[in-house]
């Protein structure tokens, strides 16, 4: 990977629309979703801010993030990465139960008061395997290690000693720890390895594990129940998360090559996909809005590159969903290894940089470096017939690099993520004729850093707290960050 530039690509010139200019752009028309209709084109999508509790319950603090990215009325607000199962997952949001309707709820009541009913509000869910953090050498080679025959073998070999055939496992496990890196490294097999050095993490085609294969069976459910409970609690839509690092782009990867019909060739490797897509219509109906976010290309060696997105695009469109939402890497596979007792987090390499570009990835720059991909799933979907929306994403963050987007016919829709969180109210000052009051985000990354190291995220450009007073949304967990911007008044007209 190329060093960063020295020098960070200045931001994108911004000429601010006056609100009769806005009143005619394309950028504030509504658009169909299958049954819904959003007032704009505008879309903040799905962030994970850390404010749930430890079991997956809406907090105070969800209802006030969302409440506040409401605030500035996008057409389309997409909740968070919301899990489908009901397993431990940390501070994330879930729906895998019964009981997190009431929490979902009282988020769809907020986001619709805080927009005046402007926003439509989706709630993306996801399911993940298992990730491990990185062990130190006393646990990797003291206890998870598990000492095979073919292990022996190697060491036998490297050593010229027959004995460690059958030498006690603990005597084995003591004279692993002893050794320097550079004997161990070359005796452990290629995922022994990998789990040492990152931690070890489960795939799609770990087929020995019977609950990794029985996922065909398991998946479209649990989409299907998580689905319900979201419409159960008044949300307009759910958004099927098959991007990234996670298990339903884990199918869809050129890397899956299971062998039960799942995974292979590309009609194989969607397999999955569309049997969740048919189950979640089946439980919610067609009156209910369902679409998916998925990768363009994974960036990855050897992975999905845009004409698998091509291909997995007009079948999902023939399958009935409402929107596709384009996205770009985010893998593990490329992934920096983590320090001892981190878990490996997917947005720190190659394919991660991509995803979330910042001013100093290369002379280009984040500004809209994914568009095209969502450009050649949008001209495929239009080639086939079909009028699916596209929503494209990546470094927008202007009204006239949004406006030219739509114009050009490469999006239906615009979607900003750290724009939003550096100022929720930027769509509306847009559209209000008041562009030059938006605070720009930067593109530093500063809130993926602490994405990353799991806490509460927030924006540099406004979390310093006031030297006294209140804040609104009160302080992070570590009392010094503030963990909502202040609230925005239009000017007297």
């Amino acid at each position: 990977m190329a060093a960063p530039l020295q020098r960070p690509v200045p931001l994108l010139a911004a000429r601010w629309p006056t609100a009769q200019e806005a009143a005619g752009a394309l950028l504030f028309q509504p658009v169909r979703l299958g049954p819904l209709t959003a007032t704009s084109r505008t879309w903040v999508p799905a962030m994970v801010p850390w404010r749930a509790t430890e079991d997956g319950t809406v907090t105070a603090q969800n209802v006030g993030w969302y409440a506040r990215l409401a605030a500035g009325e996008p057409g389309v607000l997409v909740a968070e990465a919301t899990g489908i199962r009901d397993v431990p997952s940390g501070p994330l949001l879930r729906l895998g139960h019964d009981r997190f309707i009431p929490g979902m709820a009282r988020l769809a009541e907020a986001v619709r008061a805080a927009s005046a009913g402007r926003t439509r509000f989706l709630v993306q869910l996801i399911d993940f395997l298992a990730v491990r953090r990185r062990p130190s050498d006393e646990a990797w080679f003291g206890r998870h290690l598990v000492i095979d025959a073919g292990l022996r073998e190697r060491i036998a070999v490297a050593t010229q000693d027959t004995r460690w055939h059958a030498a006690p496992e603990a005597e084995v496990r003591a004279w692993l720890l002893a050794q320097p890196d550079s004997v161990r490294a070359p005796l452990l097999g290629a995922r022994d390895l990998e789990s040492w050095r990152y931690g070890y993490r489960e795939r799609v085609t770990d087929l020995h594990l019977p609950h990794v294969r029985d996922l065909p069976q398991r998946l479209p459910g649990l989409f299907a129940d998580a689905a319900a409970r979201a419409r159960a609690a008044g949300l307009d839509g759910v958004e099927l998360h098959f991007a990234h690092a996670y298990t339903m782009a884990s199918f869809l990867s050129r890397t899956n090559d299971r062998d039960d019909g799942y995974g292979g060739s590309p009609e194989g490797r969607r397999r999955l996909a569309l049997e969740v897509i048919a189950a979640v219509r089946d439980r919610v109906g067609r009156d209910f809005c369902v679409g998916t976010r998925f990768l363009g290309d994974e960036v990855i060696e050897g992975g999905s590159r845009i004409e698998d997105a091509v291909g997995h695009a007009v079948a999902f469109a023939r399958a009935g969903l409402d929107f596709l939402s384009l996205s770009k890497g985010g893998r593990f596979e490329d992934a920096r290894q983590p320090r001892v007792g981190e878990a490996v987090y997917p947005y720190t390499g190659p394919s991660g940089h991509e995803c979330m570009p910042t001013v100093r990835i290369d002379e280009r720059g984040p500004f809209g470096r994914n568009v095209p991909l969502a450009h050649a799933v949008r001209s495929a979907v239009r080639a086939a017939g079909l009028e699916v929306p596209v929503v494209a994403a990546g470094g927008i963050a202007t009204f006239e690099q949004a406006e030219a987007i739509l114009r050009a016919g490469q999006a239906d829709l615009v979607a900003s993520a750290r724009q939003s969180l550096a100022d929720p109210d930027w769509w509306k000052k847009v559209r209000m004729g008041h562009g030059g009051q938006v605070r720009r985000c930067e593109f530093t990354n500063y809130c993926e850093g602490l994405d990353q190291a799991h806490k509460q995220v927030t924006c540099r450009l406004w979390d310093k707290p006031p030297a006294s007073g209140e804040v609104p949304g009160g302080l992070s967990s570590d009392g010094r960050r503030a963990l909502l911007p202040p609230p925005w008044q239009p000017p007297p007209s």
